[in-house]
């Protein structure tokens, strides 16, 4: 059952880390629209189980200007809670970079493309492969992993830039 729960908890995770790539005007640098706190609620469907409500707050730092962030992430559910860190890059239109969720010890690489403001992107650890769809509109985010065939199979979160 503890390894179900890591696997959940992963795959909120590896969903959340993704935010990190989202621009949301072709004219505006890639991550600097994102810096500061984000916060919100969605859901998550287990592959066996009912839909479950999850709240979640990310802080965003842009370290390179438009090029290059890190992200601190918290989520929790009733059941569930994760800290996860990231670092992501941008190069043209490809994304890379890394992931640790410090709760259970476990991390792993994300990839993907960030095309006029569309994500999409694929997160691997050594328990989780997700497809992950990003938007961001101004001051909305939104973003739905879908991961068939893991414990945790979709997560499906809104999120609003907190007012300075």
């Amino acid at each position: 059952m503890r390894l179900k729960i890591s696997a959940a908890r992963m795959g909120i995770g590896a969903a959340c880390l993704v935010l990190v790539g989202t621009s949301p005007s072709c004219a505006e640098p890639v991550f600097d629209g994102l810096a500061g706190a984000w916060s919100g609620i969605g859901t998550m469907k287990p592959s066996d189980g009912p839909r479950e409500k999850v709240r979640c707050k990310v802080a965003y730092n842009v370290t390179r200007p438009g090029r290059s962030l890190t992200l601190d992430l918290r989520c929790a559910s009733d059941a569930y809670k994760m800290v996860l860190s990231a670092n992501i890059e941008q190069s043209g239109t490809e994304l890379s970079g890394n992931w640790f969720e410090s709760e259970y010890r476990q991390g792993g690489k994300v990839y993907g493309t960030n095309k006029d403001g569309l994500i999409e992107a694929r997160i691997e650890g050594n328990t989780v492969a997700a497809l992950v769809t990003i938007q961001t509109r101004s001051n909305r985010q939104s973003f739905l992993m879908e991961a068939p065939g893991s414990w945790m199979a979709e997560v499906a979160i809104e999120l609003n830039k907190d007012a300075r």
